[in-house]
């Protein structure tokens, strides 16, 4: 366990309240009544995606949450009932922002089809970038993929489900759309879409460890243009 030191005094939190019992349920959104509340509920979700992302879900504690959001144990306690529904939520609000973009990606690039080589080419790299863009959400990755045995089984479907499958299902969407035009021949969309994603995405996000060990952008066009090329020996339309 990596040495914690004691965090510098910060200014007494208004919405600290010592004496009361955590109460917060699943995702509850915090009281609009109370001054600061929304503030408050996202500088914590900051801090937990850099601590969690930095130490882990095991080793991370609700304290140095706290300390690293500049709030009182008992504020965070206002707004997660525990350091589960708290890394939970962060999670998922990761997945889907990047699920989202990643939607958007694919629309810009996947929508007209002018030479589906290189479209594809530009789709996979600005995909790449996003272990760049959102490197905070790949270190959360990390973290779930080091220590899933760790992790409740419910919580990694509803990640499962608000990223990763999302975005298969995106990809899917696009396979069947293409052998539609007659641009592929995918008897199966979705495990065409498996194919391209494994060939291109992952192909630079595992060897660096979702963004932790920097790929030169040299290699990376090289990994993602010879996916594409392995991707279209299989699928591409006979010319």
């Amino acid at each position: 366990m990596t040495e914690q030191t004691t965090p510098a005094a910060r200014p007494a939190d208004p919405d600290a309240t010592p004496d009361a019992t955590p109460d917060a349920t699943p995702d509850a959104a915090p009281a609009t009544g109370r001054r600061g509340m929304p503030e408050k509920r996202v500088a914590i979700a900051r801090a937990a995606r850099t601590v969690f992302g930095r130490e882990g879900f095991t080793r991370t504690s609700v304290d140095a949450i706290a300390a690293e959001a500049g709030v009182s144990k008992r504020t965070i306690y206002n707004h997660f009932a525990d350091k589960e529904q708290l890394f939970r939520s962060v999670i998922l609000e990761g997945a889907s922002t990047v699920a989202a973009t990643q939607a958007k990606i694919a629309d810009r690039h996947l929508r007209k089809i002018v030479d589906l080589r290189t479209d594809l080419v530009d789709f996979g790299l600005e995909r790449v970038d996003s272990l760049t863009t959102f490197a905070e959400h790949w270190a959360l990755v990390r973290t779930i993929e080091a220590e899933a045995l760790h992790i409740r089984p419910a919580v990694l479907e509803a990640w499962q489900e608000a990223g990763p499958r999302e975005t298969h299902r995106v990809l899917t969407h696009w396979m069947a759309e293409f052998a539609e035009r007659g641009l592929v021949v995918v008897p199966d969309p979705a495990e065409a879409a498996r194919m391209l994603n494994l060939l291109t995405f992952l192909a630079v996000a595992q060897p660096t460890f979702y963004g932790a060990l920097p790929m030169p952008a040299e290699r990376i066009a090289e990994v993602v243009e010879h996916g594409v090329a392995a991707f279209l020996a299989v699928y591409g339309a006979p010319a």
